[in-house]
């Protein structure tokens, strides 16, 4: 754990690297999910890790206390210890807004740029639920250093708001994979539609698919939507995506 120093107070995050990395390493930013800064989070971001990238997974809820504080006391394998859970962090989520996300996102990306063992040029990002909106908010404000992001069971992202996430993309530069669920009440067909033609249309290299019989939160192990086969179809494209375009 290390800390970041961000406009609005320290943030607490995860830092991980590949056994017996030798030389510098391009850098990953993980974007947690509503649930928080956790062991499957971290578990996940040491899997990232051992492809042979630097990665940093930030506590973004830093203003509502440390990782250890927020992490889960409940098993969220349970279905209604899931629901209830999330009906108590959601204002949390909701109080994230771009206002205070955006300078955030640039301290987690000056931070890991700055490592030692970071070397020069673009970062990637991989963000899950919530965490999706905000990797793609980071591609748009810091398109500079921002070359690839994967987005996964990320819901809200057309909206019917003058700050709805697909008005950013023309704005952004880095590669998209996107791979939503099809059972994602946050994210419906209409949406995924229109998500994907701002893509096609602001000119954003692109792989946009829609995981049959999954749910949002589909990647977290330590919760009841866990699907393991979508999970690792998010692995696999995810290391594609970055071999591409970090190395």
């Amino acid at each position: 754990m290390i800390d970041v120093t961000t406009p609005d107070g320290t943030a607490d995050a995860y830092l991980t690297r590949p056994d017996g990395a030798d030389g510098p390493l391009p850098g990953v930013l993980f974007i947690i999910d509503a649930i928080g800064l956790r062991p499957r989070t971290k578990e996940m971001a040491d899997r990232i890790a051992s492809w042979g990238y630097a990665v940093l997974a930030p506590n973004v809820f830093h203003r509502d206390g440390t990782a250890a504080d927020l992490e889960p006391t409940v098993d969220l394998t349970e279905p209604g210890q899931r629901d209830a859970f999330f009906a108590e962090v959601m204002p949390r989520v909701h109080a994230l807004n771009d206002d205070l996300a955006i300078p955030d996102l640039s301290a987690y990306l000056d931070a890991l740029r700055g490592l030692d063992d970071v070397r020069d040029g673009d970062v990637g990002i991989t963000g899950y639920c919530m965490g999706g909106r905000l990797a793609l908010l980071a591609a748009a404000t810091r398109p500079d250093v921002v070359g690839a992001i994967g987005m996964f069971h990320t819901g809200r992202l057309v909206t019917d708001g003058p700050d709805s996430p697909h008005l950013r993309l023309p704005d952004i530069r880095a590669d998209v994979l996107a791979i939503h669920a099809d059972e994602d009440h946050s994210l419906p067909p209409e949406a995924v539609a229109t998500f994907e033609h701002a893509l096609t249309s602001s000119g954003v290299t692109h792989s946009a698919t829609v995981y049959p019989g999954a749910h949002h939160g589909y990647t977290m192990a330590d919760t009841a939507v866990f699907h393991p086969e979508a999970t690792e179809r998010h692995f696999e494209e995810l290391r594609g995506l970055f071999g591409r375009t970090l190395h």
